[in-house]
């Protein structure tokens, strides 16, 4: 079981009216006791992510523990907000490069993104509140400490920060085998570059709001990258542009 879990319904009720950072309530689909009515009143008004389970999964979570319908995820750190990644790069004087993955829920590929990320430079990261993966011990391992250096931001509809983001000057970028060749893209100034989840890729939505799709090109027999890899690349692709655009290469 792990240590990042609570579960009942006084220690969960208890950890949401303390303010306790929740990363997910997982809560017994169809539970309509009062006790469970008021953590969903809780969860609702801190605009908490709930996913209804069946009672196998929390039995399971908790290891057959007293679980009363609801178990709690905390958070092991600390998100930031969107305008704290724009005034880093700001900081440093450099153009913002944002990372935002549509609805990764791998943490060993959330991990391996937030680490590239760091080390190409990027200003941090922005994920979705529902159907991701969020800030878990497991996503800190795997970025071997990136965690600690490159902020991720957690925010309520991607869509509508991608707006709010082309308002104050960026474009964005989505992965895409649909795409142009990555290679053919001027892929410099303020820029987001947008990575799809694990097999379905971006959603049309968020593809929509894309302004360019990149696709990277491939010779092998199978038809995909893992997300983690294709992130990688194109973060490099994007450091590559801006060191031309420098005059740091050729």
């Amino acid at each position: 079981m792990s240590e990042d879990l609570i579960f009942g319904r006084n220690p969960v009720l208890e950890a949401l009216r303390m303010g306790r950072p929740i990363d997910r309530l997982y809560i017994l689909d169809g539970a309509k006791e009062g006790p469970i009515l008021t953590i969903k009143r809780e969860a609702k008004a801190k605009d908490l992510p709930v996913r209804f389970v069946e009672k196998k999964l929390l039995d399971s979570m908790t290891e057959n523990g007293a679980h009363q319908g609801v178990a709690a995820k905390i958070a092991g750190y600390t998100y930031t907000e969107v305008k704290t990644l724009l005034a880093g790069a700001k900081d440093k004087g450099e153009d913002p490069f944002l990372v935002l993955l549509d609805g990764i829920e791998d943490p060993h590929n959330f991990g391996a993104i937030l680490r590239t990320a760091n080390q190409a430079g990027a200003h941090g990261l922005i994920i979705p509140k529902d159907n991701a993966c969020p800030l878990t011990g497991t996503v800190a391992k795997v970025s071997a400490g990136a965690v600690n250096y490159t902020p991720v931001a957690r925010v309520v509809n991607l869509v509508r920060t991608m707006e709010d983001l082309k308002k104050q000057g960026l474009w964005f970028v989505g992965a895409d085998a649909g795409g142009e060749e990555m290679y053919s893209l001027d892929l410099t100034g303020p820029i987001g570059l947008v990575i799809g989840s694990e097999g379905k890729g971006l959603s049309r939505l968020v593809r929509e709001h894309c302004d360019l799709l990149a696709r990277i090109p491939m010779f092998g027999e199978i038809d995909s990258l893992n997300a983690s890899v294709a992130a990688g690349i194109l973060s490099y692709e994007i450091v590559r542009n801006r060191m031309k655009a420098a005059g740091k290469v050729k």
